[in-house]
This record gives C-alpha cells, sequence and structure tokens, in this order.
C-alpha cells in the first residue's frame, strides 16, 4: 500500500488463499450458504463452490486448489484453473477471502 491506495493483487497458482474471519458458513445439502457478517450479506455456491470453499478454510495454495479438484472432478486442468480463478476472484472481490503471496501455505 502506498499512500493509502490499496494495490489489488492479482490470483496466480502460488498465492496463498483464505477464507476470512468475519464470516459464517454452513453446509446446505452439499451447498454453501456464507453470510459476510460485516455487511450482513449471504452468499451461495454450488457444490463445487463449497469444495473450494471446505479447502480455503485454512491458508491453502491455489496450485494446490487445483490439483485437489482435478483428482474430484472430470474436467480438463486449464477449465478447472480458470474457473477456480474466477471464483477466487469474485470472492476476493465480496471480502470473503484473503489473498498472500509467498513460499508456504
Amino acid at each position: 500500500m502506498m499512500g493509502g491506495t490499496l494495490v489489488k493483487m492479482s490470483i496466480s497458482g502460488d498465492s496463498i488463499v483464505v477464507a476470512v474471519r468475519h464470516q459464517v458458513s454452513c453446509d446446505l445439502a452439499g451447498e454453501a450458504a456464507i453470510l459476510e457478517m460485516k455487511s450482513g450479506i449471504y452468499y451461495g455456491l454450488n457444490a463445487v463452490g463449497a469444495r473450494i470453499w471446505s479447502l480455503v478454510q485454512a491458508p491453502r495454495r491455489v496450485s494446490d486448489i487445483c490439483a485437489a479438484l482435478l483428482e474430484e472432478y472430470e474436467v480438463e486442468p486449464e477449465r478447472c484453473q480458470a474457473d477456480i480463478w474466477a471464483l477466487l476472484e469474485e470472492l476476493l472481490d465480496k471480502g470473503l477471502v484473503e489473498l498472500h503471496h509467498g513460499t508456504s501455505a
């Protein structure tokens, strides 16, 4: 941060993502409902989104999330990565996850 201006980080395979603390979530028949407590807004995730959400409850490298989903679902690696990054960008924009760049999770 310089001069109070936020610098938006971009997601890479080495990025570490973790759910923020100011939210609560629950499983709804394989899907997820998330309440962002600062705004009071609820968000819903489908089954694949809910799986990604469960993976980011602890700090997790984006490449490890991709690897886990490739083992669990029949999907092309490029499509998997693009979809994961799109969801993580959305979660980041909504303030539901934090993004870190580093060498350890």
